[in-house]
């Protein structure tokens, strides 16, 4: 293990390292991806649901904190490079700016109960590491407030040399955290890529507890994470596991009495309360540097000892109806005309909530010809459905969900269409459920708006041969579609 330092503390924002990564980054011709796994960054956080409200970190975080090397000053006396400060933990990517959030409770902490630790990166796209460093958060540093260059430590408490070879996942990178740093902290985790202009900034909330300095004998048990509004009426329960399975000595539910209950940060502060009036072996909340634990108005950590037997919670939320929640078709035209078989059908909706909506249109054999999603506001919302059929009746459905998946609102309609048909029946527009296709299926080539039928066997086989690289058997439009398919 090498440990490096770095002179000097003064340094600016250089928003053009942003504008230049992006052609950076498109010029190379591979990119590296990875992050810290143990302990698990804010982002890898997001993906194990610790974390919520993450934006599009929680699905990559393989991707998150790419930008320029040089941290936290420029490389050889180099203009300031690295990511810009208030931008640190998404790197100053759009996609994961939510990371960008700082406050004393927006994150789950993880438990550091160990100086000596074991950091482990996990890599998915794995290039030469010139170095790995971790940086720490000063003492007495605001935790509400954007994280900057500033707010870190300019030398970092332990490097790791690469020697610009390709490192391993799960490799162990053994460190001390330094003696004093107690309580919530967050470590800037460095991988800087050997091959490439770029580095990997990955930061990490923590709270280091580490015994014997803080001795209480409390254990991690899980936490209540709010993501959730709650209404009137609904319900929020801790449930205790032991060894053995539910221990429902040490299960607390709340009821939300009111609309301020049924904020995120409030009712999990709430419960938080409540485990603690309830029990005295296990306690809700985040434990500071003398060991206290304490409820907060956000994400709160649960804790147990060893007596008590539990091992894990899990948060559980009953969540009732939205009684009040409203949609319907709002509108649409006496009749929709068909050309060639094709049209717009143009409807409006009202609802009295934000909602995931989906729109279907089937025909009168009940065959779908049309659909189409979208969140919509509350209020009047048009939406359009391309539709591919025949003249005749065709029934409109409706279904929308409110945002928070409780209630489920549906609105069906008697809807015509005239004018030009599709011709032949269909039973797929191509490729569409490409699996299914056996001797006798028919599908719709939207290319050339025919419809062709599949071969009897052995021939049939021949029907799902397609990919987008591999368009051979492409009805109609394949080099050798007609070994395939009889054209109706």
């Amino acid at each position: 293990m090498k440990n490096t330092s770095y002179k000097g503390s003064a340094f600016a924002a250089c928003t053009s390292s942003m504008i230049l990564l992006s052609a950076m980054l498109a010029s190379q011709s591979a990119s590296a991806h990875g992050y810290l796994e143990v302990p698990p960054s804010r982002a890898l956080a997001c993906q194990k649901g610790l974390n919520t409200n993450c934006g599009g970190a929680q699905y990559e975080p393989q991707s998150v904190g790419e930008t320029f090397k040089g941290f936290p000053a420029g490389v050889g006396g180099a203009p300031l490079q690295g990511p810009v400060d208030g931008k640190i933990p998404s790197g100053g990517h759009s996609l994961f700016s939510a990371l960008d959030a700082q406050s004393a409770t927006r994150w789950h902490l993880t438990e550091i109960k160990d100086r000596n630790i074991d950091f482990q990166w996990r890599y998915t796209a794995v290039h030469p590491a010139t170095k790995h460093e971790y940086f720490i958060t000063r003492n007495n540093w605001n935790p509400n407030e954007a994280l900057k260059r500033a707010t870190f430590e300019s030398t970092p408490f332990c490097t790791i040399d690469g020697g610009n070879q390709k490192p391993e996942s799960g490799a162990k990178h053994n460190c001390n955290i330094p003696a004093d740093k107690n309580g919530h902290h967050v470590i800037l985790a460095i991988w800087t890529v050997g091959d490439t202009d770029a580095a990997f900034y990955n930061a990490a909330d923590v709270n280091v507890i580490a015994e014997p300095e803080l001795p209480g004998g409390w254990s991690s048990v899980g936490g209540i994470a709010p993501s959730t509004a709650l209404l009137v009426g609904d319900k929020v329960k801790a449930r205790a596991f032991s060894a053995n399975g539910e221990s429902s000595n040490y299960s607390v539910e709340i009821s939300i009495d009111n609309a301020e209950d049924g904020s995120p940060n409030n009712w999990s502060f709430k419960l938080a309360e409540a485990i603690n009036k309830a029990h005295t072996l296990v306690r809700a909340g985040v434990r500071d540097e003398n060991g206290t634990i304490e409820p907060v108005k956000g994400n709160n950590s649960l804790y147990a000892q060893k007596e008590s037997g539990v091992i894990r919670y899990e948060v559980q939320l009953d969540m009732r109806e939205d009684a009040a929640a409203r949609m319907a078709v709002a509108s649409q035209q006496p009749e929709y005309v068909l050309d060639k078989g094709q049209a717009k059908v143009e409807f409006s909706m009202i609802a009295n909530r934000k909602m995931n909506v989906e729109a279907t249109l089937h025909d009168e054999h009940n065959k779908l010809v049309g659909s189409t999603s979208a969140q919509v506001d509350s209020g009047s919302t048009s939406l359009t459905l391309d539709v591919r059929s025949n003249p005749g009746k065709h029934t409109l459905t409706l279904v929308g969900t409110t945002l928070d998946g409780r209630t489920t609102r549906q609105d069906t309609q008697a809807t015509q269409l005239t004018g030009d048909g599709a011709g032949a029946d269909y039973d797929f527009v191509f490729p569409e459920g490409i699996s299914d296709y056996t001797a006798g299926t028919k599908v719709l080539q939207p290319k050339t708006n025919e419809v062709f039928e599949c071969k009897p066997f052995p021939e049939s086989g021949y029907c799902k041969q397609y990919s987008p690289t591999a368009t051979g058997f492409e009805p109609g439009v394949g080099a050798h579609w007609h070994m395939a398919w009889n054209k109706l």
